[in-house]
């Protein structure tokens, strides 16, 4: 026997010996997790969504196969509504039938939908690269005053803005 034969246990207290020392290793567990929670979520924010907010909604592979077949492909993809709220972490998104996937989402899956002024703000779209439109030099250079083809970035609303001030 490992015990002391001198002293001998019974089933009571054997039984409270192993809860005391559970508590304790409880309490110790419960301490430690105080002091690391602050460092482990230290940037990390907090969001909760309510009901009838706009999202983006973050594709994953595993969940989205047919939709992120290739690292090219769009991550994300909205914007969608909040349905329902089912606890802090977890949403009713209105997906449409097309994804084939669960419509409830967890809140690392969500980011707002908000437009400011520079409609490029949102994280899953593109940062401006007007490298694949056509002819824009060209139609910029016969005609400052007509609207281009594709993207409008801030560069050639300052120039359409010079323009417009020259005529008027």
């Amino acid at each position: 026997m490992s015990v002391d034969e001198s002293v001998s246990f019974d089933g009571n207290r054997k039984a409270q010996v192993v809860k005391t020392r559970h508590e304790s290793v409880w309490q110790h567990i419960e301490k430690r997790n105080r002091v690391y929670a602050p460092k482990a979520n230290k940037g990390r924010k907090h969001f909760v969504f309510q009901s009838d907010d706009w999202v983006w909604v973050h594709m994953r592979k595993e969940i989205f196969p047919t939709h992120r077949k290739s690292k090219l492909q769009p991550r994300g993809d909205g914007p969608f509504q909040i349905l329902k709220r089912i606890n802090d972490k977890a949403y009713k998104v209105d997906l449409p039938g097309e994804y084939g996937g669960s419509a409830i989402f967890n809140v690392s899956d969500l980011t707002l939908f908000d437009v400011g002024d520079d409609s490029r703000s949102n994280n899953f779209e593109g940062k401006g690269d007007d490298a694949d439109q056509p002819n824009t030099k060209r139609n910029h250079a016969n005609d400052p005053l007509k609207v281009p083809i594709g993207l409008i970035t801030r560069a050639r609303t300052k120039k359409l803005k010079k323009a417009l001030n020259k005529v008027v």
